[in-house]
Protein backbone atom coordinates (compact mmCIF):
# COMPACT_ATOMS: atom_id res chain seq x y z
CA UNK A 1 0.00 0.00 0.00
CA UNK A 2 1.01 3.32 -0.76
CA UNK A 3 1.62 5.86 1.73
CA UNK A 4 1.11 9.66 0.37
CA UNK A 5 3.65 11.15 2.91
CA UNK A 6 6.14 8.68 2.93
CA UNK A 7 9.53 10.61 1.33
CA UNK A 8 12.61 8.01 0.19
CA UNK A 9 15.59 9.33 1.01
CA UNK A 10 18.23 8.52 -1.47
CA UNK A 11 20.93 8.35 1.04
CA UNK A 12 21.50 6.86 4.52
CA UNK A 13 24.61 6.61 6.35
CA UNK A 14 24.33 2.72 5.34
CA UNK A 15 24.83 3.61 1.81
CA UNK A 16 28.91 4.08 2.87
CA UNK A 17 29.71 0.85 4.01
CA UNK A 18 27.47 -0.40 0.72
CA UNK A 19 29.29 1.75 -1.47
CA UNK A 20 33.05 0.47 -0.41
CA UNK A 21 31.27 -3.14 -1.31
CA UNK A 22 30.12 -2.45 -4.79
CA UNK A 23 33.01 -0.49 -5.52
CA UNK A 24 35.84 -2.65 -4.89
CA UNK A 25 32.96 -5.29 -7.19
CA UNK A 26 33.56 -3.16 -10.06
CA UNK A 27 36.67 -1.82 -9.64
CA UNK A 28 38.22 -5.39 -9.43
CA UNK A 29 36.00 -6.01 -12.70
CA UNK A 30 37.82 -3.23 -14.59
CA UNK A 31 41.35 -3.68 -13.55
CA UNK A 32 41.16 -7.30 -14.53
CA UNK A 33 39.92 -6.45 -17.99
CA UNK A 34 42.02 -3.77 -18.13
CA UNK A 35 45.12 -6.39 -17.07
CA UNK A 36 44.11 -8.92 -19.89
CA UNK A 37 43.40 -6.46 -22.37
CA UNK A 38 46.66 -4.61 -21.96
CA UNK A 39 48.75 -7.57 -21.05
CA UNK A 40 47.43 -10.75 -22.82
CA UNK A 41 46.38 -8.91 -26.16
CA UNK A 42 48.72 -6.61 -26.13
CA UNK A 43 46.83 -3.44 -26.31
CA UNK A 44 48.22 -0.62 -26.44
CA UNK A 45 47.42 1.83 -22.77
CA UNK A 46 45.11 4.82 -25.09
CA UNK A 47 42.78 1.88 -26.09
CA UNK A 48 42.65 0.48 -22.70
CA UNK A 49 42.52 3.33 -20.66
CA UNK A 50 41.65 5.73 -22.99
CA UNK A 51 38.64 4.13 -24.60
CA UNK A 52 37.49 0.94 -23.21
CA UNK A 53 37.86 2.15 -19.28
CA UNK A 54 35.65 5.19 -20.09
CA UNK A 55 33.37 3.99 -22.12
CA UNK A 56 32.93 0.96 -19.20
CA UNK A 57 32.53 4.02 -16.44
CA UNK A 58 29.82 6.14 -19.22
CA UNK A 59 27.67 2.61 -19.32
CA UNK A 60 27.60 2.40 -15.86
CA UNK A 61 27.16 5.71 -15.20
CA UNK A 62 23.68 5.54 -17.51
CA UNK A 63 22.85 2.43 -16.23
CA UNK A 64 22.86 3.38 -12.31
CA UNK A 65 20.99 6.75 -13.75
CA UNK A 66 18.34 4.95 -14.20
CA UNK A 67 18.30 2.66 -11.78
CA UNK A 68 17.90 4.77 -8.67
CA UNK A 69 14.70 6.37 -10.50
CA UNK A 70 13.63 2.57 -10.58
CA UNK A 71 14.52 2.67 -6.89
CA UNK A 72 12.26 5.84 -6.20
CA UNK A 73 9.48 4.47 -8.22
CA UNK A 74 9.79 1.37 -6.15
CA UNK A 75 9.52 3.27 -2.81
CA UNK A 76 6.95 5.58 -3.79
CA UNK A 77 4.62 2.24 -4.84
CA UNK A 78 5.22 0.86 -1.49
CA UNK A 79 5.68 3.10 1.01
CA UNK A 80 8.50 2.29 2.49
CA UNK A 81 12.09 1.97 2.11
CA UNK A 82 14.26 -0.30 -0.79
CA UNK A 83 17.38 -0.82 -2.10
CA UNK A 84 18.46 0.21 -5.65
CA UNK A 85 19.36 -2.63 -7.44
CA UNK A 86 23.63 -2.65 -8.08
CA UNK A 87 24.76 -2.19 -11.38
CA UNK A 88 27.83 -2.89 -13.39
CA UNK A 89 30.06 -5.00 -15.61
CA UNK A 90 29.37 -8.96 -15.77
CA UNK A 91 31.41 -10.99 -14.37
CA UNK A 92 30.78 -14.11 -16.64
CA UNK A 93 30.26 -12.48 -19.60
CA UNK A 94 33.28 -10.26 -19.12
CA UNK A 95 35.46 -13.39 -19.74
CA UNK A 96 33.18 -14.63 -22.70
CA UNK A 97 33.96 -11.33 -24.48
CA UNK A 98 37.60 -11.37 -23.10
CA UNK A 99 38.21 -15.06 -24.51
CA UNK A 100 35.42 -15.95 -26.11
CA UNK A 101 35.19 -12.66 -28.96
CA UNK A 102 38.44 -10.42 -28.35
CA UNK A 103 41.01 -13.12 -28.12
CA UNK A 104 40.41 -15.04 -31.08
CA UNK A 105 40.40 -12.01 -33.42
CA UNK A 106 43.66 -11.50 -31.84
CA UNK A 107 45.34 -14.84 -31.44
CA UNK A 108 44.32 -15.05 -35.62
CA UNK A 109 45.24 -11.57 -36.91
CA UNK A 110 47.34 -9.89 -34.10
CA UNK A 111 45.72 -6.50 -34.68
CA UNK A 112 45.04 -5.44 -31.56
CA UNK A 113 43.17 -2.72 -33.06
CA UNK A 114 40.77 -4.68 -35.26
CA UNK A 115 39.72 -6.80 -31.48
CA UNK A 116 38.72 -3.95 -29.89
CA UNK A 117 36.65 -3.28 -32.85
CA UNK A 118 35.10 -6.47 -33.17
CA UNK A 119 34.82 -5.85 -29.16
CA UNK A 120 32.53 -3.23 -29.08
CA UNK A 121 30.56 -4.23 -32.44
CA UNK A 122 29.80 -7.86 -30.47
CA UNK A 123 29.08 -5.27 -27.54
CA UNK A 124 26.36 -3.51 -28.89
CA UNK A 125 24.82 -6.62 -31.54
CA UNK A 126 24.82 -8.47 -27.50
CA UNK A 127 22.89 -5.12 -26.18
CA UNK A 128 20.01 -5.23 -28.72
CA UNK A 129 19.74 -9.11 -28.03
CA UNK A 130 20.06 -8.67 -24.01
CA UNK A 131 17.14 -6.18 -24.39
CA UNK A 132 14.96 -8.54 -26.11
CA UNK A 133 14.46 -10.20 -23.24
CA UNK A 134 12.32 -7.99 -22.31
CA UNK A 135 9.64 -9.91 -24.52
CA UNK A 136 9.98 -13.14 -22.77
CA UNK A 137 11.59 -12.20 -19.49
CA UNK A 138 7.86 -11.27 -18.22
CA UNK A 139 7.07 -15.09 -19.00
CA UNK A 140 10.11 -16.53 -17.62
CA UNK A 141 9.41 -15.20 -14.52
CA UNK A 142 6.01 -15.89 -14.33
CA UNK A 143 6.90 -19.64 -14.54
CA UNK A 144 10.54 -20.13 -13.14
CA UNK A 145 9.91 -21.53 -9.62
CA UNK A 146 12.05 -19.11 -7.28
CA UNK A 147 14.55 -22.29 -6.58
CA UNK A 148 15.80 -22.16 -9.93
CA UNK A 149 16.41 -18.98 -10.70
CA UNK A 150 18.37 -18.33 -7.69
CA UNK A 151 19.85 -21.44 -7.23
CA UNK A 152 21.55 -20.98 -10.89
CA UNK A 153 23.04 -17.66 -8.89
CA UNK A 154 24.19 -19.63 -5.82
CA UNK A 155 26.58 -21.56 -8.07
CA UNK A 156 27.97 -18.26 -9.69
CA UNK A 157 28.13 -16.96 -6.32
CA UNK A 158 29.97 -20.16 -5.05
CA UNK A 159 32.50 -20.58 -7.64
CA UNK A 160 33.34 -17.58 -9.31
CA UNK A 161 32.40 -14.92 -6.45
CA UNK A 162 33.44 -16.70 -3.59
CA UNK A 163 35.94 -19.70 -4.19
CA UNK A 164 38.55 -17.85 -6.61
CA UNK A 165 38.49 -14.43 -4.49
CA UNK A 166 38.97 -17.18 -1.13
CA UNK A 167 41.92 -18.04 -3.31
CA UNK A 168 43.79 -15.08 -3.67
CA UNK A 169 43.15 -14.64 0.15
CA UNK A 170 45.32 -17.58 0.39
CA UNK A 171 47.47 -17.01 -1.84
CA UNK A 172 48.47 -13.84 0.21
CA UNK A 173 47.17 -14.36 3.52
CA UNK A 174 49.30 -11.76 5.36
CA UNK A 175 47.02 -9.03 3.67
CA UNK A 176 44.29 -11.42 2.80
CA UNK A 177 43.20 -12.25 6.25
CA UNK A 178 44.12 -8.85 7.73
CA UNK A 179 41.31 -7.39 5.19
CA UNK A 180 38.96 -10.51 5.89
CA UNK A 181 38.35 -10.86 9.40
CA UNK A 182 37.57 -6.82 9.37
CA UNK A 183 34.94 -8.14 6.93
CA UNK A 184 33.58 -11.28 8.71
CA UNK A 185 33.50 -9.07 11.63
CA UNK A 186 31.70 -5.84 10.18
CA UNK A 187 29.44 -7.41 7.22
CA UNK A 188 28.77 -10.70 8.20
CA UNK A 189 28.61 -10.62 11.94
CA UNK A 190 27.24 -7.14 11.63
CA UNK A 191 29.49 -5.72 14.77
CA UNK A 192 30.14 -1.90 15.17
CA UNK A 193 33.55 -1.14 14.44
CA UNK A 194 35.45 1.77 15.99
CA UNK A 195 33.94 5.62 15.19
CA UNK A 196 31.17 3.16 12.89
CA UNK A 197 34.11 3.43 10.34
CA UNK A 198 32.58 1.29 7.31
CA UNK A 199 33.65 -2.50 7.08
CA UNK A 200 34.50 -2.49 3.38
CA UNK A 201 36.67 0.50 3.83
CA UNK A 202 38.31 -0.26 6.94
CA UNK A 203 39.22 -3.69 4.85
CA UNK A 204 40.73 -1.92 2.20
CA UNK A 205 42.71 0.04 4.24
CA UNK A 206 44.30 -2.22 6.01
CA UNK A 207 44.72 -4.43 3.41
CA UNK A 208 46.21 -1.69 1.55
CA UNK A 209 48.75 -0.78 4.38
CA UNK A 210 49.61 -4.09 4.74
CA UNK A 211 50.65 -4.58 1.68
CA UNK A 212 52.17 -1.88 0.65
CA UNK A 213 55.08 -2.40 4.27
CA UNK A 214 55.08 -5.98 2.61
CA UNK A 215 56.53 -4.65 -0.60
CA UNK A 216 53.32 -5.93 -2.56
CA UNK A 217 52.00 -2.51 -3.26
CA UNK A 218 53.03 0.49 -4.71
CA UNK A 219 52.35 4.36 -5.64
CA UNK A 220 52.61 5.22 -8.78
CA UNK A 221 51.09 7.65 -10.75
CA UNK A 222 52.59 6.30 -14.01
CA UNK A 223 48.64 6.62 -16.47
CA UNK A 224 47.00 9.60 -14.70
CA UNK A 225 45.65 11.96 -16.96
CA UNK A 226 43.04 13.26 -18.70
CA UNK A 227 40.55 10.54 -20.54
CA UNK A 228 37.67 11.98 -21.91
CA UNK A 229 34.88 9.58 -23.37
CA UNK A 230 34.23 9.92 -26.57
CA UNK A 231 31.72 8.26 -29.36
CA UNK A 232 33.80 5.91 -31.74
CA UNK A 233 30.78 5.36 -34.70
CA UNK A 234 33.67 4.51 -37.10
CA UNK A 235 35.10 1.78 -35.09
CA UNK A 236 31.72 0.85 -34.16
CA UNK A 237 30.79 0.10 -37.63
CA UNK A 238 33.78 -1.84 -38.29
CA UNK A 239 33.69 -4.30 -35.62
CA UNK A 240 29.91 -4.65 -36.71
CA UNK A 241 30.86 -5.39 -40.70
CA UNK A 242 33.55 -7.45 -39.44
CA UNK A 243 31.07 -9.66 -37.05
CA UNK A 244 28.81 -10.19 -40.27
CA UNK A 245 31.57 -11.18 -42.82
CA UNK A 246 32.53 -13.80 -39.81
CA UNK A 247 29.06 -15.13 -39.02
CA UNK A 248 30.65 -17.81 -36.49
CA UNK A 249 31.46 -15.02 -33.86
CA UNK A 250 27.72 -14.87 -33.30
CA UNK A 251 27.73 -18.86 -32.15
CA UNK A 252 29.48 -17.50 -29.14
CA UNK A 253 27.34 -14.07 -28.73
CA UNK A 254 24.16 -15.04 -28.66
CA UNK A 255 24.54 -17.69 -26.32
CA UNK A 256 26.12 -15.44 -24.30
CA UNK A 257 23.52 -12.96 -24.30
CA UNK A 258 20.77 -15.01 -23.67
CA UNK A 259 22.44 -15.61 -20.50
CA UNK A 260 23.07 -11.89 -19.66
CA UNK A 261 19.20 -11.39 -20.39
CA UNK A 262 18.76 -14.54 -17.90
CA UNK A 263 21.43 -13.62 -15.16
CA UNK A 264 19.30 -10.23 -14.83
CA UNK A 265 16.24 -11.77 -14.69
CA UNK A 266 17.35 -13.93 -11.73
CA UNK A 267 19.04 -11.16 -10.19
CA UNK A 268 15.89 -9.44 -10.06
CA UNK A 269 13.90 -12.00 -8.35
CA UNK A 270 17.23 -12.12 -5.72
CA UNK A 271 15.90 -8.56 -5.26
CA UNK A 272 12.31 -9.86 -5.16
CA UNK A 273 13.55 -11.99 -2.20
CA UNK A 274 14.85 -9.70 -0.01
CA UNK A 275 11.96 -7.68 -0.34
CA UNK A 276 12.43 -5.13 -3.28
CA UNK A 277 10.00 -5.54 -6.09
CA UNK A 278 11.53 -4.59 -9.58
CA UNK A 279 9.82 -4.89 -13.10
CA UNK A 280 12.09 -7.76 -15.06
CA UNK A 281 11.08 -6.56 -18.49
CA UNK A 282 12.29 -3.01 -17.80
CA UNK A 283 15.67 -3.97 -16.44
CA UNK A 284 16.40 -6.30 -19.40
CA UNK A 285 15.85 -3.14 -21.40
CA UNK A 286 18.54 -0.91 -19.21
CA UNK A 287 20.92 -3.47 -19.24
CA UNK A 288 20.81 -3.66 -22.82
CA UNK A 289 20.62 -0.17 -23.72
CA UNK A 290 23.51 0.18 -21.37
CA UNK A 291 25.33 -2.08 -23.04
CA UNK A 292 24.65 -0.67 -26.02
CA UNK A 293 25.87 3.11 -25.10
CA UNK A 294 29.21 1.70 -23.28
CA UNK A 295 29.89 -0.17 -26.65
CA UNK A 296 29.30 3.31 -28.33
CA UNK A 297 31.85 5.22 -26.21
CA UNK A 298 34.57 1.91 -26.40
CA UNK A 299 33.63 -0.89 -24.28
CA UNK A 300 33.49 -4.12 -25.52
CA UNK A 301 32.08 -5.78 -21.81
CA UNK A 302 28.03 -6.17 -21.36
CA UNK A 303 26.53 -4.55 -18.28
CA UNK A 304 23.93 -6.00 -16.08
CA UNK A 305 22.37 -5.69 -12.89
CA UNK A 306 24.46 -7.06 -9.99
CA UNK A 307 24.15 -10.25 -8.50
CA UNK A 308 24.25 -9.52 -4.48
CA UNK A 309 21.32 -7.25 -3.71
CA UNK A 310 20.62 -9.04 -0.51
CA UNK A 311 23.83 -8.22 0.51
CA UNK A 312 23.38 -4.23 0.39
CA UNK A 313 19.72 -4.77 1.59
CA UNK A 314 21.16 -6.50 4.49
CA UNK A 315 23.36 -3.24 5.27
CA UNK A 316 20.51 -1.39 5.41
CA UNK A 317 21.49 0.88 2.25
CA UNK A 318 19.13 2.76 0.14
CA UNK A 319 20.27 4.46 -3.89
CA UNK A 320 23.23 6.45 -2.32
CA UNK A 321 25.88 3.60 -2.48
CA UNK A 322 24.86 3.20 -6.43
CA UNK A 323 24.83 7.05 -6.81
CA UNK A 324 28.72 7.11 -5.25
CA UNK A 325 29.89 4.03 -7.38
CA UNK A 326 28.26 5.97 -10.36
CA UNK A 327 29.67 9.48 -9.90
CA UNK A 328 33.39 7.84 -8.52
CA UNK A 329 34.27 4.96 -11.19
CA UNK A 330 33.38 7.57 -14.02
CA UNK A 331 35.95 10.21 -12.53
CA UNK A 332 38.74 7.58 -11.53
CA UNK A 333 38.36 6.27 -15.36
CA UNK A 334 38.20 9.30 -16.55
CA UNK A 335 41.21 10.67 -15.12
CA UNK A 336 43.53 7.57 -15.35
CA UNK A 337 43.14 7.23 -11.82
CA UNK A 338 42.72 3.25 -12.07
CA UNK A 339 45.72 2.54 -13.46
CA UNK A 340 47.04 4.17 -9.95
CA UNK A 341 44.14 2.22 -7.72
CA UNK A 342 45.62 -1.29 -9.66
CA UNK A 343 49.44 -1.02 -8.54
CA UNK A 344 48.28 0.39 -5.23
CA UNK A 345 45.19 -1.88 -3.83
CA UNK A 346 46.36 -5.84 -3.56
CA UNK A 347 43.30 -8.12 -4.95
CA UNK A 348 44.14 -10.10 -2.13
CA UNK A 349 42.56 -6.83 0.26
CA UNK A 350 39.53 -6.73 -2.40
CA UNK A 351 38.73 -9.85 -2.47
CA UNK A 352 36.69 -10.46 1.35
CA UNK A 353 34.31 -8.08 0.07
CA UNK A 354 33.49 -10.38 -2.76
CA UNK A 355 33.31 -13.70 -0.44
CA UNK A 356 31.04 -11.41 1.86
CA UNK A 357 28.85 -11.47 -1.22
CA UNK A 358 28.65 -14.41 -2.23
CA UNK A 359 28.16 -15.45 1.64
CA UNK A 360 25.00 -12.83 1.19
CA UNK A 361 23.74 -14.36 -1.71
CA UNK A 362 23.60 -18.11 -1.00
CA UNK A 363 22.35 -17.71 2.55
CA UNK A 364 19.45 -15.43 1.52
CA UNK A 365 18.35 -17.31 -1.26
CA UNK A 366 18.46 -20.10 1.96
CA UNK A 367 15.88 -18.16 3.46
CA UNK A 368 13.49 -16.89 0.51
CA UNK A 369 12.71 -20.57 -0.51
CA UNK A 370 10.98 -23.21 1.02
CA UNK A 371 13.18 -25.90 2.93
CA UNK A 372 12.21 -29.21 0.40
CA UNK A 373 13.31 -26.58 -2.37
CA UNK A 374 16.76 -26.49 -1.39
CA UNK A 375 17.16 -29.84 -2.79
CA UNK A 376 16.45 -28.07 -6.39
CA UNK A 377 18.67 -25.12 -5.14
CA UNK A 378 21.56 -27.34 -4.42
CA UNK A 379 21.17 -29.24 -7.89
CA UNK A 380 21.05 -25.75 -9.66
CA UNK A 381 24.45 -24.84 -8.33
CA UNK A 382 26.28 -27.91 -9.49
CA UNK A 383 26.61 -27.03 -13.51
CA UNK A 384 28.82 -23.96 -12.78
CA UNK A 385 31.48 -26.36 -10.92
CA UNK A 386 31.79 -28.12 -13.86
CA UNK A 387 32.38 -24.64 -15.32
CA UNK A 388 35.09 -23.84 -12.76
CA UNK A 389 36.59 -27.20 -13.21
CA UNK A 390 36.76 -26.83 -17.19
CA UNK A 391 37.98 -22.96 -16.47
CA UNK A 392 40.92 -24.13 -14.46
CA UNK A 393 41.98 -27.08 -16.31
CA UNK A 394 42.07 -25.17 -19.46
CA UNK A 395 44.67 -22.70 -17.44
CA UNK A 396 46.14 -25.82 -16.38
CA UNK A 397 47.41 -27.02 -20.09
CA UNK A 398 47.78 -23.32 -21.14
CA UNK A 399 49.94 -23.35 -17.87
CA UNK A 400 52.18 -26.53 -19.24
CA UNK A 401 52.57 -25.50 -22.65
CA UNK A 402 53.96 -21.87 -21.07
CA UNK A 403 56.85 -23.69 -19.21
CA UNK A 404 57.59 -25.42 -22.24
CA UNK A 405 56.12 -28.72 -21.96
CA UNK A 406 56.07 -30.03 -25.55
CA UNK A 407 53.41 -32.76 -27.76
CA UNK A 408 50.83 -31.55 -24.91
CA UNK A 409 46.91 -32.58 -26.72
CA UNK A 410 44.53 -30.82 -26.63
CA UNK A 411 41.64 -30.80 -23.72
CA UNK A 412 39.05 -32.80 -25.51
CA UNK A 413 41.41 -34.74 -27.04
CA UNK A 414 40.15 -38.49 -27.13
CA UNK A 415 43.13 -40.28 -25.40
CA UNK A 416 43.22 -37.38 -23.00
CA UNK A 417 39.37 -38.03 -21.92
CA UNK A 418 39.75 -42.19 -21.80
CA UNK A 419 43.40 -41.18 -19.51
CA UNK A 420 41.21 -38.49 -17.32
CA UNK A 421 38.36 -40.71 -16.80
CA UNK A 422 40.57 -43.75 -15.92
CA UNK A 423 41.90 -41.34 -12.81
CA UNK A 424 38.07 -40.33 -12.07
CA UNK A 425 37.74 -36.82 -13.77
CA UNK A 426 34.79 -37.47 -15.51
CA UNK A 427 36.11 -34.69 -18.65
CA UNK A 428 33.35 -35.59 -21.18
CA UNK A 429 30.43 -35.08 -18.26
CA UNK A 430 31.95 -31.97 -16.78
CA UNK A 431 32.28 -30.45 -20.34
CA UNK A 432 28.56 -30.77 -21.27
CA UNK A 433 27.42 -29.08 -17.84
CA UNK A 434 29.64 -26.35 -17.98
CA UNK A 435 28.46 -25.15 -21.37
CA UNK A 436 25.72 -22.71 -20.92
CA UNK A 437 25.80 -23.11 -16.92
CA UNK A 438 23.67 -20.87 -15.74
CA UNK A 439 20.88 -21.90 -18.27
CA UNK A 440 21.39 -25.31 -17.47
CA UNK A 441 21.56 -24.92 -13.91
CA UNK A 442 18.12 -22.59 -14.13
CA UNK A 443 16.39 -25.53 -15.93
CA UNK A 444 16.89 -28.51 -13.33
CA UNK A 445 16.85 -26.45 -10.59
CA UNK A 446 12.74 -25.75 -12.31
CA UNK A 447 12.61 -29.20 -12.63
CA UNK A 448 13.07 -30.10 -9.24
CA UNK A 449 11.57 -27.69 -7.65
CA UNK A 450 8.42 -28.20 -10.29
CA UNK A 451 8.59 -31.81 -9.41
CA UNK A 452 8.79 -31.35 -5.68
CA UNK A 453 5.12 -29.47 -5.56
CA UNK A 454 3.69 -31.88 -8.01
CA UNK A 455 3.82 -29.71 -10.75
CA UNK A 456 4.48 -32.11 -13.31
CA UNK A 457 3.25 -30.26 -16.74
CA UNK A 458 5.90 -27.27 -15.31
CA UNK A 459 8.17 -29.78 -15.01
CA UNK A 460 8.05 -31.14 -18.64
CA UNK A 461 8.16 -27.88 -19.97
CA UNK A 462 11.42 -27.24 -18.62
CA UNK A 463 12.76 -30.37 -19.49
CA UNK A 464 11.28 -30.06 -22.98
CA UNK A 465 12.80 -26.84 -22.87
CA UNK A 466 15.91 -28.04 -22.86
CA UNK A 467 15.91 -30.85 -25.66
CA UNK A 468 15.03 -27.90 -27.97
CA UNK A 469 18.36 -26.03 -26.42
CA UNK A 470 20.36 -28.65 -26.53
CA UNK A 471 19.31 -29.81 -30.21
CA UNK A 472 20.47 -26.19 -31.47
CA UNK A 473 23.39 -25.66 -29.27
CA UNK A 474 22.56 -23.37 -26.65
CA UNK A 475 23.37 -25.36 -23.76
CA UNK A 476 25.57 -28.04 -23.54
CA UNK A 477 27.61 -27.42 -27.08
CA UNK A 478 30.49 -25.23 -27.53
CA UNK A 479 28.33 -22.96 -30.30
CA UNK A 480 25.28 -22.98 -32.09
CA UNK A 481 24.29 -25.58 -34.62
CA UNK A 482 21.58 -27.07 -36.76
CA UNK A 483 19.28 -29.22 -34.75
CA UNK A 484 20.40 -32.51 -33.88
CA UNK A 485 19.87 -35.44 -31.61
CA UNK A 486 22.23 -36.40 -29.67
CA UNK A 487 22.15 -38.17 -26.25
CA UNK A 488 22.07 -35.17 -24.37
CA UNK A 489 18.79 -33.94 -26.28
CA UNK A 490 17.42 -36.95 -26.23
CA UNK A 491 17.44 -37.84 -22.19
CA UNK A 492 15.79 -34.41 -21.85
CA UNK A 493 13.23 -35.66 -24.23
CA UNK A 494 12.43 -39.04 -22.42
CA UNK A 495 12.14 -36.93 -19.25
CA UNK A 496 9.75 -34.43 -20.63
CA UNK A 497 7.71 -37.72 -21.87
CA UNK A 498 7.39 -39.09 -18.39
CA UNK A 499 6.87 -35.91 -16.40
CA UNK A 500 4.01 -35.00 -19.14
CA UNK A 501 2.60 -38.81 -19.26
CA UNK A 502 3.09 -40.19 -16.15
CA UNK A 503 0.37 -37.76 -14.65
CA UNK A 504 -2.40 -39.33 -16.61
CA UNK A 505 -2.32 -42.89 -15.60
CA UNK A 506 -2.47 -42.34 -11.81
CA UNK A 507 -4.88 -40.50 -9.35
CA UNK A 508 -4.72 -37.02 -8.63
CA UNK A 509 -3.84 -38.44 -4.43
CA UNK A 510 -1.50 -40.67 -5.87
CA UNK A 511 0.51 -37.45 -7.18
CA UNK A 512 0.32 -35.30 -4.22
CA UNK A 513 3.06 -34.28 -2.16
CA UNK A 514 1.97 -34.63 1.38
CA UNK A 515 5.62 -33.29 2.14
CA UNK A 516 5.38 -29.77 0.42
CA UNK A 517 4.95 -26.74 2.31
CA UNK A 518 3.06 -24.20 0.78
CA UNK A 519 4.67 -21.14 0.54
CA UNK A 520 4.66 -18.09 2.92
CA UNK A 521 4.56 -15.50 0.89
CA UNK A 522 2.70 -15.81 -2.27
CA UNK A 523 3.96 -14.34 -5.28
CA UNK A 524 2.72 -10.92 -6.41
Amino acid sequence: MTEMSYTYKLFHRSDFSAFWALFTDNLINLMVLAGVCQFVFNMPAEIVFGRIVPGAAVAIMAGIAVYVVLAKRAAAQHGRDVTALPYGISTPVMFVYLFGVIGPIYWSTGDATLAWQVGIGAGFIGGIVAAFGAIVGPFLKRVTPRAGMLGTLCGIALVFIGTVPLATIFEDPFIGFASLIIILWGLVGRFRLPFNIPAGLLALLIGTMVALLTGKASVSFEGVGVYAPMPYFGDLIAGIQHLFANPELFLVLVPVQIYNFIETMNNVESAEAAGDHYPVATCQVIDGAGTMIGALFGSPFPTTAYIGHPAYKRMGAHSGYIIGVGIVIPLAAFFGLLAFLNNLIPVAAAAPVLVFVALSLITNTAHSVKTDHMAAVTLAMMPHVSAFLMIKWGSLMNALGATGVEGLPRLGDEALTAALLQQGAHFQGHLALSQGAIITGLVWGAIVASVIDGKFKNAGGFAFAGAVMSAIGIVHSASLHMPTLDGVTIGYLIAAGFLFIYPMFHKEDDLENPNVVVDEVPAE
